[in-house]
């Protein structure tokens, strides 16, 4: 196990981090002997990475906005022998995406490794099921937003029935591949869909669809 207290405060004691947290799975207490340390740094204004560097640990360190806009960056190191991912959020983003989720409103990204993309609840739902392990974050996220649980599912369903379309295409023309790959995105969707139906938090597609039914 990592010193997760001298992590924390490594962490912290980077130049406008407001706060750091602890999340994924082992925030949820759902994690497995072998599941990564995911910590996440809030910092207002700038975020200078040669501050993420000087750290010292074996591993890769990103540009903040490398990754995508929405995901910003983060870092992937090994410490103590255990695998530690760093993210970088900024604080006036997420304030900005918690509004527009109250709101009902959201918006996916284009990320690498997400099929159906990187939906900006994300972000507000890492708010809501971290833990604060140093400093304090300037907003919470007491509850799903009902809002958003009315206009996320058709949303979601006006994605999938697009990709539904598509599938049925490319099968006619033979190509089973894109088909396939159509598919899965069109049940991706419809998984966060019914997760958005139930007020259940979606951070990232593992598992999702078998938290789905699907």
């Amino acid at each position: 196990m990592p010193d997760v207290d001298r992590i924390t405060a490594e962490l912290f004691a980077i130049p406008n981090v407001v706060a750091v947290v602890l999340g994924g799975s082992r925030a949820a207490g759902t994690h497995r002997p072998d599941s990564d340390w995911d910590f996440g740094i809030y910092y207002e204004g700038e975020l200078d990475v040669s501050h993420v560097r000087g750290l010292g640990y074996d591993g890769y360190v990103s540009e903040v906005g490398e990754w995508s806009p929405l995901m910003n960056g983060g870092a992937w190191f090994e410490i103590d022998g255990e695998k530690v991912d760093v993210i970088y959020r900024s604080v006036d983003a997420v304030a900005h995406w918690i509004d527009e989720a109250e709101a009902g409103r959201f918006n996916v990204a284009l990320l690498n490794g997400y099929l159906a993309g990187f939906p900006t609840t994300v972000l507000v739902g890492e708010v809501a099921l971290c833990k604060v392990l140093h400093g304090s974050l300037p907003f919470s996220v007491p509850t799903f937003p009902e809002q958003l649980r009315v206009t996320a599912p058709p949303s979601w369903r006006g994605r999938r029935d697009f990709h539904e379309m598509y599938a049925g295409f490319h099968a006619k023309r033979g190509d089973d591949m894109l088909a396939a790959a159509n598919r899965t995105r069109a049940l991706i969707e419809e998984a966060h869909a019914r997760m958005a139906e139930q007020g259940e938090w979606v951070l990232n597609e593992k598992g999702l669809l078998a938290r789905a039914g699907l």
